[in-house]
């Protein structure tokens, strides 16, 4: 993919519709990171969620000795500020169904349990692999102890959009369908909605009652060894996929990958420094800010519920990688697919009033028409190493705001590969 022209990248996006049937947004929090964690650490990023609109976290939880024992803090943080939590269980590890029953039942009757259209929801990641059986069987276990749920599972084997209808056929159990899939399948283009339109229309078609979950991510990035090593084309995904969400398929619930996956890199949360990273996700994680996100997270999330986004704020929000993709590092693997994402700083603006925006990195300078709104554009790594980008809101030959990027892309030397983007915000 050739690196975004700044004509198609200079366009700015200003919404002029409006939305129906806007539900509500979640992020995948994965509960295997909170080993740590006090009620303070829940409080904090329960804190952090809702002031961007988030209304509630999905607690991806496997089966392990301690993820269970941090449930009590984070329904007790989330009751407290009316936050919303449902259970979304990771089938990749081999849950027993009491198990999953006796879990539900313990937190359905919490005032912070997520219910949809009156019933207690709960999703997966996985779970195909099990059969309709197994489903049925867990759903009238529950209602037999008088808990009536809405089953919304992502599974994952089902992406494509030609197996939508046989899906629902085999899963008679099941009631919604979360798309777990907000990233390109290994190729150098930018996603569709195939996928989304297809499941959404076979679940309507299927005459169920629960959610249409569509997942949005920033980023997908994994390096940790064991055939563990792929980088997706996400340059510009944050803001095509949000746009997609809530002008294209209006999904009735919106997931965004996720808050705290640190391992793979789509994380939006802060990263805490109680959670155990383990011995190889520190080295591309650890100093790479993403908070930057939650700004633009939170005008799609406005556009979503309000049908509206005003601006109030001229600011910029960026991302890079401080290596370029063809650099050879002295430890890990070259992930799959390396060539795709571009050598470039992105920069999405969101502005009160038309402004030229310049970007500069090193030798390399582009600079262009904002209009009022939102837009994004890109300028390429240079050459020089240890070169930092510099960004400049100019408006009516004044520099209204401007920043600097915190870390240096280096083009000559790298430890560890990563393709993991630094955030930064000019405001």
């Amino acid at each position: 993919m050739p690196l975004l022209n700044q004509a198609v990248l200079g366009l700015q996006f200003l919404f002029l519709t409006s939305l129906s049937n806007a539900e509500d947004v979640f992020a995948h929090f994965m509960v295997q990171n909170s080993y740590s964690y006090t009620k303070a650490d829940w409080a904090a990023d329960i804190a952090a969620a809702q002031a961007i609109g988030i209304d509630g976290f999905a607690l991806n939880t496997a089966v392990d000795s301690y993820e269970q024992t941090k449930y009590p803090d984070a329904f007790a943080a989330a009751e407290a500020v009316d936050f919303d939590l449902f259970i979304s269980f990771d089938m990749t590890y081999e849950w027993e169904a009491t198990d999953m029953v006796s879990l539900v039942k313990s937190y359905a009757t919490s005032s912070s349990y997520y219910h949809w259209e009156g019933k207690p929801l709960v999703s997966t990641f996985g779970g195909d692999s099990d059969t309709n059986d197994f489903w049925n069987t867990f759903k009238t276990t529950l209602a037999n102890e008088g808990i009536s749920i809405s089953l919304a599972p992502a599974f994952i084997d089902y992406r494509d959009p030609d197996e939508a209808a046989q899906m629902f056929s085999i899963f008679v159990a099941i009631d919604g369908f979360f798309n777990w899939w907000s990233w390109p399948a290994d190729e150098n283009a930018n996603l569709t909605t195939d996928t989304d339109l297809a499941y959404k229309k076979a679940l309507s078609a299927a005459g169920r009652t629960g959610p249409y979950i569509m997942s949005v991510s920033p980023w997908q990035f994994k390096e940790l060894g064991d055939g563990q090593d792929w980088v997706e084309q996400c340059d510009t995904l944050w803001k095509y996929r949000w746009e997609q969400a809530v002008h294209d398929v209006e999904p009735d619930i919106i997931e965004i990958l996720t808050w705290n996956d640190y391992g793979e890199s789509h994380y939006i949360g802060d990263i805490n420094p109680v959670v155990n990273l383990g011995d190889l996700a520190p080295l591309y994680v650890n100093g790479f800010d993403h908070s930057g996100w939650r700004i633009i997270a939170e005008h799609y999330i406005t556009f979503y519920k309000n049908g509206s986004a005003p601006i109030t704020e001229d600011r910029v929000v960026y991302w890079y990688r401080v290596y370029p993709n063809s650099i050879t590092c002295s430890q890990g693997q070259l992930p799959r697919n390396s060539p795709f994402p571009e050598d470039a700083v992105f920069a999405f603006t969101m502005l009160t009033a038309a402004a030229h925006i310049t970007l500069t990195v090193g030798e390399s300078t582009t600079t262009f028409l904002a209009q009022e709104g939102v837009g994004i554009s890109s300028v390429p790594f240079s050459k020089t190493d240890g070169q930092k980008p510099e960004i400049k809101i100019v408006r009516n030959g004044q520099t209204v705001k401007s920043g600097t990027g915190s870390k240096a892309i280096s083009t000559t030397s790298c430890d560890y590969y990563n393709f993991n983007p630094f955030v930064g915000v000019v405001q």
